[in-house]
């Protein structure tokens, strides 16, 4: 049983507007598709700090924020604790890049995509085989 709501992960991923590969993705590649738009947009956002370029900073965590919402809202909280962990996970994710915007914390940053980078190579490792 999976712990997320593909159609949560789509509607996600179509307020993105990245409409071309998603529109033959599985379920489960949807999911590999919102972490590594996370993880994209905040290794842009590490480097914008590191330059001081506070308007990319700013625009590459709130989209990090906002796909791990993505990720957040499509578990399927009646999967059990498994869910209910990725939920607290998500949260801490999202204050700790809350944190890093204020803070312009690098350190922040890189922690939360070293704890994505975790969850996304679970998932990865779960890949139905074709």
């Amino acid at each position: 049983m999976s712990n997320y709501n593909p159609q949560e992960a789509l509607k996600q991923y179509r307020q993105l507007g990245i409409e071309s590969e998603i529109s033959n993705a599985s379920p489960h590649r949807l999911i590999q598709l919102l972490f590594e738009g996370a993880l994209a947009r905040l290794a842009v956002a590490q480097g914008a700090i590191e330059r001081g370029d506070l308007a990319v900073k700013g625009e590459m965590l709130g989209k990090a924020i906002s796909i791990v919402g993505g990720l957040r809202s499509s578990l399927d909280m009646e999967a059990g604790e498994i869910s209910e962990r990725l939920d607290q996970l998500y949260e801490y994710i999202n204050l700790t890049l809350l944190e890093a915007s204020a803070q312009n914390d690098v350190e922040k940053v890189n922690e939360a995509i070293q704890l994505l980078k975790t969850v996304k190579s679970g998932w990865d490792d779960i890949a139905p085989t074709a």
